[in-house]
C-alpha cells in the first residue's frame, strides 16, 4: 500500500486513529503523499458530478423540462457507475467517500425522480403527488441508509439487497424519455394517474425490500476472453439502441433489469437442476452492523459511578 508521510510531521489530532470493525487497516489521507491524495480522491470527482448532475435535473423537471431531466438522471446513473468502477480499479475505499456517494444518490436517485414524477403526471392531483413523492425519497433513504450500515466486505458481490436506487430511477426516467404522455390506458379523474403511480410506487417498494438482484459486476469488471466479448456486445447492443430509438432502449433496460429478480427467483429450481449450486443466490445472512461493539468495562466503571452517587442523592431528598 502507499508509503506513509514522514514520521517527524506533526500531525493534528495526533492521538486519534481510524478503527475499521472488520480489522481492515485504514490509512488517514494525511499520512499520504500529494499525489496518492488526489488518486485515492478521483472517484469523489465523478460523486460530485453525479451531484450535480442530480441537482441539475431537480431544477429543470420544476421548469417543465421533463425530457432533458430524464436524460440528466440516466447520466447520474452512468457517473454513479464509473464513480464505483475507479474506486475497485484504485482498489481503495474511504469512509467520506462512502459517505459522500451516498448523499449524492440521495439527490440523484431519491429527489430528483421524486420531484420529476411529481412535476410530470401527478401536479393535477397534490395528495396523490405529495404522497408518491415521500414515498419514493423516504424509501430511498431507507435504502441507502440500510446498505451504509451493512457494508460487508465478505458479503457476495454479484448480488444487491433490494432494488438499487440508481435502477429504480432508471424505471421513472425511461419511462418518460419513452412516453410522451404520463396518461396510459382507460381511466378519468384521479384514476387517470394510475400508470405514473405504478411506475413510482412499485419501484419505491422494490428499494426496501430484501428480495436480491444481480449486480451484473461480471459485465462491468470482466477477467476472461469470453466475459470481455461479452461486455463488448451488450455495450455495443446497447448505444446502438440509445442512438436509434433512445426511449424504447432505456425502457427494455429498465423493466428488463426489475423483471431479472421475479424472474431470478422463480427460475431458481431449474437453473440449479441444470447449472448447479452456482448459477443460484446462496443462501442470505443477515449483514453485520457497522457500528462498533460497547465497551463493556467502560459500562462496569459507570455503573461503579452511579452506585456511588445513588446513596448521597437519596440522603439529600431524605
Amino acid at each position: 500500500m502507499s508509503t506513509p508521510a514522514a514520521p517527524g510531521r506533526r500531525r493534528i489530532l495526533g492521538r486519534w486513529r481510524l478503527v475499521s470493525p472488520t480489522g481492515a487497516k485504514v490509512v488517514s489521507l494525511r499520512q499520504l503523499p500529494k499525489r496518492e491524495r488526489a488518486r485515492l480522491l478521483a472517484p469523489s470527482a465523478f460523486t460530485t458530478l453525479n451531484m450535480m448532475s442530480g441537482l441539475s435535473a431537480v431544477l429543470l423537471a420544476f421548469r417543465d423540462h421533463f425530457t432533458l431531466a430524464a436524460a440528466l438522471i440516466a447520466v447520474s446513473i452512468v457517473l454513479d457507475i464509473a464513480d464505483g468502477f475507479v474506486a475497485r480499479l484504485i482498489g481503495a475505499t474511504s469512509p467520506f467517500g462512502l459517505q459522500l456517494d451516498s448523499l449524492a444518490d440521495l439527490i440523484s436517485f431519491g429527489l430528483a425522480p421524486a420531484v420529476l414524477i411529481h412535476t410530470w403526471a401527478l401536479d393535477e392531483w397534490p395528495v396523490l403527488a405529495w404522497l408518491a413523492a415521500f414515498l419514493w425519497l423516504s424509501c430511498a433513504a431507507f435504502r441507502l441508509a440500510r446498505f451504509n450500515v451493512t457494508i460487508d466486505p465478505m458479503a457476495d458481490k454479484r448480488y444487491f439487497v433490494g432494488l438499487p436506487s440508481p435502477g429504480a430511477a432508471m424505471v421513472v426516467a425511461a419511462t418518460i424519455l419513452a412516453l410522451d404522455s404520463p396518461h396510459w390506458g382507460p381511466g378519468s379523474g384521479p384514476w387517470q394517474a394510475w400508470f405514473p403511480l405504478l411506475v413510482s410506487v412499485v419501484p419505491a417498494l422494490l428499494m426496501v425490500v430484501t428480495v436480491r438482484f444481480r449486480s451484473f459486476r461480471n459485465l462491468l469488471q470482466p477477467t476472461t476472453p469470453r466475459a470481455k466479448a461479452t461486455t463488448a456486445a451488450v455495450a455495443v447492443a446497447i448505444v446502438v439502441g440509445l442512438v436509434l430509438a433512445p426511449g424504447l432502449t432505456a425502457l427494455v433496460v429498465a423493466y428488463g433489469y426489475v423483471l431479472t429478480a421475479p424472474l431470478g427467483v422463480l427460475s431458481a429450481p431449474v437453473r440449479e437442476r441444470l447449472f448447479g449450486a452456482g448459477s443460484v443466490a446462496p443462501p442470505r445472512t443477515r449483514m453485520p452492523s457497522v457500528f462498533l461493539p460497547i465497551d463493556e468495562d467502560a459500562e462496569e466503571d459507570d455503573g461503579e459511578e452511579e452506585d456511588v452517587e445513588a446513596p448521597a442523592e437519596g440522603h439529600v431528598e431524605g
